[in-house]
């Protein structure tokens, strides 16, 4: 999400929320080009316990920023809309800050309290990474292991690619995969088994030398690792992070999120601009990249965790040296641009960046276009971190909650209004992925359309499975995916039609362009919205 940054294959959509774009705000902000390019074999860094170093913040320049964050938590909300958030903030291994504000759901009883149940969308990454982190320490797997040696039947486009890819390579979207390859497979139904299943079908750019932010490579990555472990990936978290480290309302899966009685739910904007809890949105298929659940409670233990090399409560939960390591710039996700002229770039799990002081910075968010937006952010050398978790569909509000707090403790107060900034990257983002035609205006003497039965027929497609066209009562539809949804056709000009488009990644009305050969039968179909790279044409069968 956010401004654009590398060349993209696919969708420039706000599907990261800050793993990459709005990263780049950020890195303008507050980042110094510190760090070099990453050496080309995932193996040849090695972390060790960051030597604690003397705070420059003291005490009460937090402890100030902290008595400011009610009033602008509460701004931001009236500003937005958004129904509830929860904030956590750590500091020195101590809870500092912990409250809910607002509704879980609009229109029913129940307020938002540190123990509310919150999906974390994309902040599930570093969550994940942490996870393997502990696999690493236990050798079980190593970040530079082959996934094939876990996951034979994972396939990329190019073999070579395919033998040498790695767990860290996937974890810091250098695999040469497409911006958020994958996700459109999830939007039509399919799981994750035919996900991972189809990658090899997406072209590839330069391995480790592009990044391209992927929730279905991270995924592989760590399923790889749960493999390793002989588990599931929920229970291989549960079992390594979750219970030891006591986050009793944390889970890998959708269904003990539906299941808990004090849980947010999702919000999206109506057309009048009122919140309203219409959608679900199970991330199962991506999981380790974006299904965790969690609250402001739970998640202020893992900040303590990662904020003490792993440490909490005097156990060691994860491996200081292992956990360290997701902490590393692994790929530039940023390269340099004005005004600030300062990389981004990409860990395990992490956005990395370096604050004025030369000093690491550490952050994520998280975000369903169906109704969520998350943040951690936190700063090692200072012990300091917030989490900031919403239940409304992303507008900045997470985001800006973190960037003022941290302006506060630094410099006594946001250094500027983050909020409508914020919020503008991520409509600008969603408008990129629109189609440039407007389906709803008919051009002026549009062409009639054929015959139904021109139309009607399946069509096959390696990537996308079959699309079946049907008519009924003079109405054509195209059905997609393993249920099959179906997508009603209005006719637009020609042998092109169009349909509203669903899902996560839904980008308004998208064209539907049939080829017709001289036997008056349509050939071909393509879908606009599912052809990014190339993959969206299905032949007649």
């Amino acid at each position: 999400m956010g401004v654009r940054r590398v060349r993209r294959h696919r969708r420039g959509r706000a599907r990261a929320y800050a793993a990459a774009g709005l990263a780049s705000v950020l890195v303008a902000t507050y980042a110094t080009a510190a760090a070099a390019e990453p050496p080309p074999r995932s193996t040849a860094l090695t972390a060790h316990p960051a030597p604690r170093t003397a705070p420059l913040l003291t005490d009460k320049q937090v402890a100030d920023a902290v008595a400011k964050l009610d009033e602008q938590i509460r701004a931001g909300m009236e500003k937005t809309g958004v129904p509830g958030v929860a904030v956590a903030v750590v500091h020195k291994d101590k809870v500092v800050y912990m409250k809910g504000f607002g509704e879980r759901e609009v229109g029913k009883a129940g307020a938002v309290s540190p123990d509310t149940v919150f999906q974390l969308a994309s902040v599930s990454k570093p969550i994940a990474s942490t996870v393997v982190a502990d696999a690493v320490g236990d050798k079980a797997i190593d970040w530079g292991t082959p996934v094939t040696r876990h996951l034979p039947d994972f396939t990329l486009k190019e073999p070579w690619v395919t033998r040498h890819v790695t767990v860290a390579d996937l974890l810091s979207h250098r695999s040469g995969l497409p911006d958020h390859a994958g996700d459109l497979l999830e939007d039509l139904g399919y799981d994750q088994q035919y996900i991972l299943g189809h990658l090899r079908f997406e072209p590839l750019s330069p391995f480790r030398a592009s990044y391209a932010y992927t929730n279905f490579g991270f995924t592989a990555a760590a399923e790889a690792v749960a493999d390793a472990k002989d588990t599931t990936w929920a229970k291989l978290s549960e079992d390594s992070l979750y219970g030891p480290a006591r986050m009793d309302s944390t889970s890998s899966s959708f269904a003990d999120y539906e299941k808990a009685a004090n849980k947010a739910v999702t919000h999206v904007q109506n057309a009048q601009g009122d919140w309203e809890a219409k959608f679900v949105r199970d991330a199962d298929a991506q999981s380790p990249a974006g299904g965790v659940s969690s609250t402001a409670r739970d998640m202020a233990r893992w900040l303590r965790l990662q904020l003490a090399n792993g440490k909490l409560a005097g156990d060691q939960i994860v491996p200081a040296e292992q956990l360290q390591r997701t902490h590393l710039p692994e790929i530039v996700s940023q390269p340099p641009a004005p005004p600030a002229n300062r990389a981004g770039f990409y860990g395990l799990g992490w956005n990395v960046s370096y604050n004025d002081q030369g000093r690491l910075r550490l952050s994520h968010s998280g975000g369903f276009e169906l109704g969520a937006n998350t943040n951690v952010t936190m700063v090692p050398a200072e012990q300091l971190g917030i989490v900031v978790l919403t239940n409304g569909k992303p507008v900045g509000l997470a985001d800006s909650v973190a960037l003022n707090f941290f302006d506060t403790a630094q410099q006594g107060g946001p250094t500027q209004d983050w909020l409508p900034l914020i919020a503008r990257i991520y409509e600008q983002e969603f408008n990129a992925d629109r189609s440039p035609t407007d389906y709803t205006k008919p051009p002026s003497g549009a062409a009639d359309a054929k015959a139904d039965d021109a139309y009607t027929g399946t069509y096959r497609n390696d990537y996308y499975g079959p699309l079946t066209v049907t008519a009924d009562n003079g109405a054509l539809s195209v059905h997609l995916g393993p249920k099959p949804l179906r997508f009603a056709l209005t006719h637009y000009s020609g042998d092109t039609f169009s349909f509203e488009t669903v899902g996560e990644n839904a980008v308004g009305r998208t064209g539907v362009t049939f080829t017709v050969g001289g036997d008056g039968q349509a050939s071909r179909v393509r879908v606009e919205s599912l052809d990014q790279n190339g993959l969206g044409t299905f032949t007649r069968e």
